[in-house]
């Protein structure tokens, strides 16, 4: 059974760090291209960042770019989001999500996804 458990998500002022992680079961974790997305209340879930197998390939929402980073430890089975320079507009529920190939934008390539962390910025 896959899992994927997200952690790290809270409560932080504009302009802070946060650092998200997913922890993944289940599967060849090194063979998946991994992604973050988010889900703001009333809103649709958008992609924020995505990495390849090997971490050798990345990409970003234009709204995040230049201040969170992906990354991955494969001996750990996990993907890190790093947080930095947060904005309210940041707020939202964050997934992680693994899927196939290289990964994209795009929700419905990811075949599993974690129950999300709850990341909130305050102004």
């Amino acid at each position: 059974q896959v899992q994927l458990v997200e952690s790290g998500g809270g409560l932080v002022q504009a302009g802070g760090s946060l650092r998200l992680s997913c922890a993944a079961s289940g599967l060849t974790f090194s063979t998946y291209a991994m992604a973050w997305f988010r889900q703001a209340p009333e809103k649709e879930r958008e992609f924020v960042a995505r990495i390849n197998w090997n971490g050798g390939s990345t990409s970003y929402a234009d709204s995040v770019k230049g201040r969170f980073t992906i990354s991955r430890d494969n001996a750990k089975n996990t993907v890190y989001l790093q947080m930095n320079s947060l904005k309210p507009e940041d707020t939202a529920v964050y997934y992680c999500a693994a899927g196939y190939g290289l990964g994209s934008r795009y929700s419905a390539d990811y075949a599993y996804w974690g129950q999300g962390t709850q990341v909130t910025v305050s102004s």
